[in-house]
């Protein structure tokens, strides 16, 4: 199974969060998840982001392929250095 590690947008209109999740590659971009992994929430000061550390080493370390949009989320957090 080929596995992403991306953002899955959740909210209303003008105040989008986002899951940190692990989805099959062939999912429609808004089907099912494999497993919540963690959240980010850019709509409040400080902004929320929380992420379980260990399961996504473990995705990551699957094989695992991070979409480009949480590989920057992640350089801005300094949460991975190399990616």
């Amino acid at each position: 199974m080929a596995v992403t590690l991306r953002l899955f947008k959740i909210g209303k209109k003008g105040y989008h969060t986002f899951k940190i999740v692990a989805v099959n590659r062939r999912y429609k971009a808004d089907g099912d998840y494999i497993e919540a992994l963690g959240s980010y929430n850019p709509n409040i000061d400080p902004v929320a982001f929380e992420i379980k550390k260990e399961r996504f080493d473990y995705w990551a370390n699957k094989g695992a392929i991070i979409s480009e949009g949480l590989q920057k989320l992640l350089k801005n957090k300094n949460i991975r250095k190399k990616l």
